[in-house]
């Protein structure tokens, strides 16, 4: 990676550096090792403590392996009310009441956070409209262990206006 990329660009511009870089280059085995900021499974995420993060989509990515936003976090605590509101059943087993139970916002000040949400499909499969560039929107799921690394979430629920999105699996029938 250039050394004097700004340290705020955004994870998927520093991945399509290297994919250029890569594809310029015709060296088809560097994708294979791109650092682990390219695309994350559940397993890198610490599934025992859930994020809130609530804000405004800056820039947004519709597109597969996942959708991905980058989020401008509002101030203020977690809403009242957030452990009792109810949340969709998936075909995946997801505690959702005990994850909103557990809800805290991050130790991290970051301003913005990358989002990642789930595959297009999934997002079809819940009919989860298209979101824009300045949606207010908020979201719960998982940061790296100890908040370390870069400021990125990965999306278990999704709350845009009055509705809530399941994104670890297909809604439960």
């Amino acid at each position: 990676m250039n050394q004097m990329q700004e340290p705020d660009a955004l994870p998927w511009q520093r991945r399509r550096v290297m994919q250029a870089l890569a594809s310029g280059m015709g060296l088809w085995g560097v994708g294979a090792a791109l650092p682990a900021w390219a695309h994350h499974g559940w397993s890198s995420f610490d599934q025992t403590r859930p994020i809130y993060l609530q804000g405004k989509a800056l820039e947004v990515k519709w597109r597969n392996p996942h959708a991905e936003l980058v989020l401008e976090r509002g101030a203020g605590p977690l809403p009242a009310g957030l452990a009792q509101r109810a949340v969709p059943a998936q075909v995946s087993p997801v505690d959702g009441p005990a994850l909103l139970a557990k809800a805290q916002l991050p130790r991290r000040a970051d301003p913005r956070w990358m989002v990642e949400l789930a595959p297009l499909t999934r997002m079809g499969q819940w009919k989860i409209p298209e979101i824009t560039a300045g949606a207010e929107l908020a979201v719960l799921g998982f940061t790296f262990a100890d908040e370390k690394g870069e400021a990125i979430l990965r999306a278990e629920y999704l709350f845009l206006g009055s509705q809530v999105y399941g994104l670890r699996s297909s809604p439960a029938a």
